[in-house]
């Protein structure tokens, strides 16, 4: 993945003249005579090239002055998770910025130093790393979450504007509403498109995601680890002690699409952490062409992952954050062989072991080969 610094600008535009839905999430437009920022499919008609510059994400765009497409919605494209792999440090900060790790009811207060420790690193190298791999602060990453999950619960449920500021993580209504007016230069409430009605309890939310997804082996894989799965519904009961609420989450997706997600709580702060989880444990953040492009230099995996495009890690409700999901490693026979799969050893471990390859199976077939060629 490139640096905040590195884009190909032209090939940025190119991408957006096709609208090629494979750079959705990747990086964002800039359009200097409107200033917004649009997501590479966006339909509106394509500005000229020198009048728009490109960015790696959202919080880029906004801390340069830019305010978010109303048309194409970046809140909808594809998350950050391209950033995985980039940086160990920075990929658990964007984890635990969207669980809420910088909003001000959070473990850290809401603080950049507080986040840095909890990584175990400094403040100042933390935000050097932010500016090097998505161009933008922690703070300006973290507001961006909120804005944008603010604006998908405005668009999607039947939420209060007081409801969707405390479930998006803002500290007050009065922050929310001051955020909107200085971003959009209208009130939240414009932006929803019906009339208030009154909420009838769950939010339901769409989660996006990068196609193709191995739905099947995922429900498989969670059965078996005992989560509760009936058909293709996974369901969860939260807990205050780790969830920050009381309540239930079900995720019931369909064959393609947005992963539908309902959440029931008695506290809708912990909103924000509970929709992290859920994107961690369905691993919709993975990167599939990345993944496989990477693991297909393995001419052992090339084939496994041909057949298997849609492969995703079910992953940890609880999860530590000492080391990035996608690239942990279990299996000891594999660490000499692995090196070259980071940052994906997690996936072609996984592709390996549904085939029923052990790491001694690879060590036999390369001595079949080398004896053969020899």
């Amino acid at each position: 993945m490139e640096h905040a610094g590195e884009l190909d600008q032209e090939a940025c535009y190119r991408a957006v003249l096709t609208r090629d839905a494979r750079f959705d999430g990747r990086f964002f437009g800039c359009v200097k005579t409107t200033g917004i920022y649009c997501r590479p499919v966006c339909p509106a008609r394509t500005p000229k090239r020198e009048n728009m510059f490109f960015v790696v994400s959202a919080a880029a765009a906004e801390e340069a002055g830019f305010r978010a497409c109303l048309r194409c919605r970046p809140e909808t494209a594809p998350d950050m998770g391209a950033w995985r792999g980039t940086s160990n440090t920075v990929s658990r900060a964007l984890a635990l910025i969207e669980a809420g790790a910088l909003d001000n009811h959070s473990e850290s207060g809401g603080d950049v130093d507080g986040l840095a420790g909890r990584l175990g690193v400094g403040e100042r190298h933390l935000r050097r790393l932010f500016r090097q791999h998505l161009g933008a602060a922690p703070v300006s990453v973290a507001q961006t979450r909120r804005v944008l999950l603010a604006k998908a619960l405005i668009h999607q449920t039947d939420l209060s504007m007081a409801q969707v500021a405390l479930a998006s993580g803002f500290g007050s209504v009065r922050r929310f509403n001051e955020t909107f007016q200085a971003l959009y230069d209208r009130p939240p409430s414009a932006l929803r498109r019906r009339g208030e009605r009154a909420h009838a309890g769950g939010v339901r939310l769409s989660l996006s995601s990068r196609p193709p997804y191995d739905w099947d082996a995922m429900f498989a894989a969670l059965t078996a680890r005992g989560d509760t799965v009936e058909g293709r519904r996974w369901s969860r009961v939260l807990r205050k002690d780790v969830d920050g609420a009381e309540g239930s989450v079900t995720v019931e997706p369909g064959e393609a699409g947005p992963v539908p997600v309902c959440v029931e709580a008695d506290d809708l702060r912990a909103l924000p952490g509970v929709l992290a989880r859920v994107r961690r444990v369905f691993d919709l953040s993975a990167d599939p062409e990345a993944i496989g492009r990477d693991l297909s230099a393995d001419p052992a995996l090339k084939p496994l992952v041909a057949a298997r495009p849609g492969l995703r890690l079910p992953g940890d409700w609880i999860d530590d954050g000492a080391e990035a999901p996608n690239d942990r490693l279990n299996d000891e026979t594999l660490i000499a062989r692995a090196e070259a799969w980071r940052p994906w050893r997690a996936y072609g471990a996984l592709h390996l072991a549904l085939a029923g390859i052990s790491g001694a199976d690879l060590k036999r077939m390369e001595s079949d080969d080398a004896k053969r060629a020899a």
